[in-house]
C-alpha cells in the first residue's frame, strides 16, 4: 500500500439520521483511536505468576478527534448546539485504503482558540456511544 494523502481522511456527520453523511469541513487534522480494557484474571495458580487476561473481556471504545477552522456560521452553530445538547449522532471516519468506521458518537470536548494574527480554530473530540461497524473501501 502506498502513502495516502491526509486530506482524504474524512470525518462525516449523519446530521438527519437518514444515512446521508456530510463532511465536517475545515478539519486540518483528524484521528481515530480504538481502545479495549483488559480484565485481569491472574490468581495464585497462574503459571509462573504471569498475568492472565480474560479473552474477549473488557469494554471496547473508540475516540474521534479533529482540529481545524470552521468554514461557515451554519456548521459552527450545528456542532456547538450538538455539544451543548449532548446529542448522540451517527458519524463516519473514512480512512483511505483502509475503510470506513461508522457508529454513534457524542461530542465530549469542543475547544476554540485563536492567535492574534491568525484565524479562530477549533478542536473537537468524540467518544463512541454504541457498537461500531467497519466497511472495507
Amino acid at each position: 500500500m502506498s502513502a495516502q494523502s491526509g486530506k482524504d481522511m474524512l470525518l462525516r456527520l449523519d446530521e438527519t439520521g437518514l444515512g446521508s453523511f456530510l463532511t465536517v469541513a475545515g478539519l486540518r487534522t483528524k484521528a481515530l483511536n480504538f481502545n479495549a480494557a483488559s480484565i485481569d484474571v491472574t490468581d495464585a495458580q497462574s503459571v509462573g505468576r504471569w498475568r492472565e487476561l480474560l479473552s474477549g473481556g473488557g469494554i471496547k471504545r473508540a475516540s474521534l478527534s479533529g482540529a481545524g477552522v470552521f468554514k461557515d456560521k451554519i456548521s459552527d452553530a450545528k456542532i456547538r448546539q450538538m455539544f451543548f445538547d449532548g446529542e448522540i449522532k451517527n458519524w463516519q471516519m473514512i480512512i483511505p485504503d483502509f475503510g470506513t468506521v461508522e457508529g454513534a458518537f457524542q461530542i465530549v470536548s469542543l475547544e476554540f482558540s485563536a492567535d492574534h494574527a491568525g484565524e479562530v480554530t477549533f478542536d473537537i473530540a468524540l467518544e463512541s456511544a454504541g457498537e461500531l461497524s467497519f466497511m472495507v473501501i
